[in-house]
């Protein structure tokens, strides 16, 4: 699913809304996640998931274009756990 597709099925649920108003909040939901990770902060929504950051150590890796061994240095990186209902709802 597309940003687009869920402005689409929002309104479409929320039929009171004009679509600029529904871009607006996706807008501002995505952001707000954004600098709450920035933050360094975990992300809890009860019954769906949590997002958070987990740090990647400095590696080893191989370029796919020629071979050669190159050196990967440490990094962040944005993890989403999915919560039990999720997980029972998407396996049942």
């Amino acid at each position: 699913m597309t940003r687009a597709e869920l402005v689409v099925r929002l309104s479409s649920k929320m039929p009171d809304k004009s679509n600029h108003e529904i871009e607006k909040i996706v807008a501002a939901l995505f952001e707000e996640i954004s600098h709450t990770l920035e933050k360094g902060h975990r992300i809890e929504l009860r019954g769906f998931g949590s997002f958070f950051i987990k740090k990647r150590g400095e590696r080893r890796g191989v370029d796919p274009r020629n071979g050669d061994k190159i050196h990967i240095d440490s990094h962040h990186v944005p993890v989403f756990r999915p919560g039990r209902v999720l997980l029972q709802t998407l396996n049942s």
